[in-house]
């Protein structure tokens, strides 16, 4: 593959904090700068990174052509796609910031600018960070959803990335798919993490507290420690974890029975003003696992936190969001996903206050790092044992296959054939994750690309009977989770992906509301009273039927003709949303 190295061009994002509201700006390179040359700034760095889900080696991962915003929401920073992307953030078309951030063209992109990520070329992008910020001036910060995603981290119930994260040299980090592991596991895994696990917002229930259950503070019932406070060049930094509020909402409450989640407002608020007023830290950063809107809304009431370093939505925002509150201003961030993007987050420090900001979304370019060796090794060495039956060829793309988008993607369409053709149901569903890689065309697919779309914990699928009604409902709960104006009743995740069925979906509309026009896929309306065969995978509550990797490549391997059927969604009232490709 050949990389035309003038076609990488620097996307750089400067906050200033001047009066009452950051000016943001987009930077082009010099044309003589190197595609990871930062000019010096500040006297603080933090390095974060968000989401990898356990990608070890780099990946191809196409960016969302939909991601609507509704209500305030509607033509705002994460809900914009496309050109109206590139236009708001000042990137070139055809250029490697354009492959990175969006979808735009992405095959031919792909082709050219070639895969992102891995850790061994992530390891040689952050210590270079931290070289040119200066000995004992950098933190590396992960915000969860770290071990999940792959094959391997499945089998090896995340140890393996526990290696890599020490290795990469992460301090301090927090949590969500982590907890799917259960707590056994998630103990075992931190007790080798050379870090910091940090979770303000995780708490015991009353039951387990009155049963003395383990917790880092059992009088305050809370089960992690809530935060660190690191020294930087002489400046201190409080750094506050915010796990995934709703784990035992989206998940199966079996793996965290004892805990409690949630946003914890006045919590956060309290520990911001203990950090702030008795131990006189310079900066407040919050590691977060909202989501980007859940961020947005949390910057508006909390006050005294200076930046909100986000993840969970995969939103890769080149600049942060200025958010007003009570208290001042503060930056929210979303830093992508996959390992393909190394955030990077320069600040000014004074006595009590951050004077200035620098903020860099680098997209970490396989074809222009070199893998770090160590980092390389480590891999090689924990992929080995599995190395022959990952590897294993069960099919071929027959087309871009690619999950990530509010309501359907190729991938998740072949997921729903499996189960609509291995299971002899009719209508599937398939949850809305956003985890997962994309194959190109005429790539072949192994045993690893299924576990990079269907690495579960609970991966068990189920053929149950469910009304015409039953099914509109979860339609409807799941559409309401995900165009709620009120970001703090969304769960993150996009649209449940159906087989056999189309509807139409108005997002502008109210729960009950904005699903119409059920079809089954022989033209047949959907009737409320009828029952269905209905098909799906990784239920909150307890199944026993296969594993779906399995389901998936009994389908490959069965040479059956793919559906290439579009996906059966009509979309009303957003013609005009910028948060659909060529919109806006």
């Amino acid at each position: 593959m050949t990389i035309r190295r003038r076609d990488f061009l620097k996307l750089a994002g400067a906050a200033t904090l001047s009066g009452s509201l950051p000016q943001l700006q987009a930077h082009a390179a010099d044309g003589n700068a190197g595609v990871y040359d930062l000019e010096r700034f500040g006297n603080a760095r933090i390095l974060h990174i968000t989401d990898t889900h356990a990608q070890l080696r780099p990946v191809f991962f196409r960016e969302p052509s939909v991601n609507l915003g509704i209500g305030p929401m509607r033509g705002n920073p994460p809900h914009i796609v496309g050109r109206a992307f590139l236009d708001r953030f000042g990137i070139r078309p055809d250029s490697a910031d354009a492959y990175a951030f969006t979808s735009i063209e992405f095959e031919k992109a792909a082709a050219r600018f070639g895969k992102l990520g891995g850790f061994a070329h992530l390891k040689t992008l952050a210590d270079r960070m931290r070289s040119e910020a200066g000995s004992g001036r950098a933190l590396l910060l992960d915000g969860g959803d770290l071990w999940q995603g792959t094959g391997l981290a499945n089998t090896l119930r995340g140890a393996d990335m526990v290696d890599a994260a020490n290795l990469l040299g992460i301090e301090a980090m927090t949590g969500h798919w982590e907890f799917t592991f259960g707590e056994k596991a998630l103990r075992a895994n931190l007790e080798r993490f050379k870090g910091e696990f940090l979770a303000q917002n995780v708490f015991l229930t009353e039951e387990a507290a009155f049963n003395d259950a383990k917790a880092f503070d059992p009088a305050a019932g809370r089960v992690f420690k809530p935060s660190v406070i690191k020294e930087i060049g002489g400046y201190r930094i409080a750094v506050i974890g915010q796990a995934f509020p709703y784990v035992p909402i989206a998940h199966p409450k079996r793996f965290t029975p004892d805990w409690k989640f949630g946003i914890r407002e006045e919590e956060l608020q309290k520990l911001v003003d203990s950090h702030r007023s008795a131990d006189k830290v310079d900066a407040v950063i919050l590691l977060s696992h909202n989501g980007m809107d859940v961020d947005l809304k949390l910057a508006s009431r909390v006050t005294g936190i200076d930046v909100i370093l986000g993840g969970h939505t995969h939103d890769a925002v080149p600049q942060p969001i200025a958010v007003t509150n009570p208290g001042g201003v503060t930056l929210v961030t979303n830093a992508g996903s996959n390992g393909k993007f190394l955030a990077v987050l320069d600040l000014e420090l004074g006595r009590g206050k951050v004077k200035d900001v620098r903020y860099r979304l680098l997209p970490v370019f396989a074809e222009l790092l070199k893998p770090d060796p160590a980092m390389q090794a480590l891999i090689d060495k924990l992929r080995e044992p599995q190395v022959a039956a990952l590897s294993e060829k069960v099919g071929v793309a027959d087309r871009l296959l690619y999950r990530r988008g509010n309501f359907s993607g190729p991938m998740d369409q072949l997921i729903c054939d499996a189960l609509l053709g291995e299971l002899d149901a009719e209508i599937a569903l398939s949850p809305g994750f956003r985890w997962g890689t994309t194959a190109l065309a005429g790539q072949p697919l192994t045993i690893e690309d299924v576990m990079a779309q269907t690495a579960v914990s609970y991966p068990e699928t189920y053929l149950q009977s469910m009304t015409g009604g039953q099914i509109k409902d979860v339609l409807e709960d799941v559409c309401d989770n995900l165009f709620n104006t009120d970001p703090y009743y969304q769960q993150g995740g996009d649209m449940v992906r159906v087989g056999g069925l189309a509807y139409t979906c108005d997002p502008n509309e109210t729960i009950g509301k904005r699903i119409s026009g059920l079809k089954l896929d022989n033209g047949h309306a959907l009737q409320a009273g009828k029952h269905y065969k209905v098909a799906g995978w990784a239920s909150v509550n307890e199944q026993s039927g296969a594993p779906v990797w399995d389901v998936v490549v009994k389908h490959l391997r069965s040479g059956k003709p793919p559906n290439r059927a579009a996906p059966g969604v009509t979309l009303k009232g957003v013609d005009d949303n910028p948060g659909i490709l060529g919109q806006g």
